[in-house]
């Protein structure tokens, strides 16, 4: 038995089918995390399609009830093969966005797996469904090759309430750091590579606060013509407050919110990434001066303003309004704390003179980023070149936003990621959907990883033995 025969066991997985028909039932349930009522699909998911695969690869199943909100339970699975030896975390979430059958194209429906040449379209099977199942099927290959034997154990933790902002993870991990989820790294997929045929590693995720601006100036609209220039109209107030937080090309203006600078092995890293996205094309004159577009997509912190409301929009009248709401984000990297930001936005309204408007943060998630020169990240990338031939992608963190601060704060474990999607994948919008042939690799390249690991313990040396920095490699 060796490593290719891994790695073609996992391949063959998918030639046969049987990937297809798994992904199929996994697909099938509807597990939309944001809607109280599927909570039974929630459920019915990790015990049903879940814990019966991690039950005949030997890992003792524990459904766990979560510690913030009662209707997205956990799954935890524990591999143990012997006391003191090293395990690996890896992770994955089982639901999904909301399905929204009525806006999928023609043909397509959101809780049932349709084939259309070489992408497989379905609600989770980018987001995370196809990602998680990637990992244990190649976990599962490797597993046989080696005659039951790893080396290392494992423990595998499923949410369901990832899409809904992870209530409950950091206080489960905090909870469970010694006992259930005590382990030496995590290895986790989710998102998407920079590019289809470009395996990628990335290190951590933006941080994402979701806050409100608001401003209630009387009750009811007054006539416009009568009053106009007499009261003070909340629509040009709130949009001249948004103005002195981020500028008319999307700078922040904000110094409180601004990052204090890219480090050298960032800016090294994305150097190495390829430009643009399957998306628009960025705007010529957006964004942070003086910066490339990855540095800004991938190494700077953002203001975006996602709706805003005065008045009647469907319907406009004659009137100045007497209320005015908008609900903006601030994706942000390393080196700013989520609790921070509602009082840098407060003392930043307050000394530009809108002590009127208030200011409301209603969601947040931490920044992280493992050390680009961690022995992990060297280690992790030698081995998916030497899966696919291909030198791989080193993103310091995701653009988007990830509950990785539960594993890199809450458990202290160094964090590195493998994401089996890509950018055009659609995730959270209708027709997600994935490439099959990039399904097939990732299938190769995490036996690859998975068999890699082994022989690390074999050796006896986790971390590898790698140039490396003083530092630990974990988020601060």
């Amino acid at each position: 038995m060796s490593r290719q025969d891994a790695i073609d066991s996992a391949a063959h997985h998918f030639d046969s089918g049987t990937f297809r028909e798994e992904l199929t039932r996994l697909v099938a349930v509807p597990t939309e995390s944001h809607d109280p009522r599927q909570e039974p699909e929630l459920r019915r998911y990790l015990a049903e399609e879940v814990a019966p695969r991690l039950d005949r690869m030997g890992f003792a199943v524990d459904i766990a009830e979560n510690p913030v909100s009662a209707r997205h339970p956990f799954l935890v699975a524990r591999r143990t093969e012997a006391e003191g030896l090293p395990t690996l975390l890896t992770y994955g979430h089982a639901d999904v966005q909301p399905g929204h059958p009525d806006r999928w194209r023609t043909g397509l429906d959101p809780w049932r797996l349709t084939v259309e040449g070489e992408r497989w379209y379905g609600r989770g099977v980018a987001d995370n469904k196809g990602q998680h199942l990637v990992n244990l099927v190649a976990l599962e290959h490797v597993i046989g090759q080696r005659q039951g034997s790893l080396g290392y154990n494992v423990v595998f933790l499923l949410e369901t309430g990832e899409e809904f902002g992870s209530p409950g993870l950091a206080e489960f991990c905090e909870q469970e750091r010694g006992r259930l989820l005590a382990a030496d790294l995590l290895i986790g997929s989710d998102g998407p590579r920079v590019a289809t045929d470009r395996p990628t590693v990335f290190l951590g995720s933006r941080g994402a606060v979701n806050f409100t601006l608001s401003l209630e100036l009387r009750e009811g609209s007054h006539h416009s013509g009568n009053l106009g220039g007499l009261l003070r109209n909340p629509g040009t107030v709130l949009a001249n407050a948004i103005a002195c937080l981020v500028d008319d090309r999307g700078s922040i203006r904000v110094e409180g919110l601004r990052p204090a600078g890219i480090p050298d092995e960032v800016r090294r890293a994305l150097a190495d990434i390829p430009a643009g996205t399957d998306g628009p094309s960025p705007d010529p004159g957006w964004g942070e001066p003086g910066l490339t577009p990855n540095e800004r997509l991938f190494a700077w912190n953002t203001i975006e303003v996602l709706a805003m409301t005065t008045g009647q929009p469907d319907s406009p009248t004659n009137a100045i309004p007497g209320t005015a709401r908008a609900h903006c984000q601030l994706r942000f990297v390393v080196g700013l704390e989520a609790s921070d930001v509602e009082g840098a936005l407060r003392k930043h309204l307050d000394e530009h003179g809108f002590d009127m408007v208030d200011v409301t943060a209603d969601y947040g998630m931490e920044a992280t980023r493992l050390d680009p020169d961690n022995p992990w990240v060297r280690w992790t990338l030698d081995s998916l070149e030497r899966t696919t031939g291909t030198t791989p992608a080193l993103l310091p963190n995701l653009a988007g936003s990830l509950p990785n601060s539960a594993f890199s704060r809450g458990l202290g474990l160094p964090t590195v990621w493998v994401p089996h999607s890509y950018p055009g994948c659609s995730q959270h919008a209708p027709d997600e959907h994935l490439p099959a042939p990039l399904v097939r690799e990732s299938l190769q390249v995490m036996a690859g990883l998975f068999w890699d690991l082994a022989e690390l313990s074999g050796l006896g040396t986790w971390p590898p033995q790698v140039p490396s920095s003083d530092d630990d490699g974990t988020t601060p």
